[in-house]
């Protein structure tokens, strides 16, 4: 493994970090956004889903019990 001097590195991790692009702040608002709403929709389809196993299950155990 090739040793590069301190000076070559600290070039390179500028150049590299000069490349990222950075998200606007209308883009991390709209994500932000959307990743609430996308938990709230999950948050009710599980419930939703627990409430209907729960109701199936009650229901026969009613039957047996």
């Amino acid at each position: 493994m090739a040793t590069t001097n301190p000076l070559q590195f600290i070039q390179q991790v500028r150049a590299e970090v000069s490349k990222i692009v950075w998200p606007t702040r209308r883009e991390v608002l709209l994500t932000t956004v959307m990743v609430f709403i996308m938990a709230a929709l999950t948050a009710v389809f599980f419930a939703l889903v627990d409430i209907l196993i729960r109701s199936g299950l009650q229901g026969i155990l009613a039957l047996f019990g």
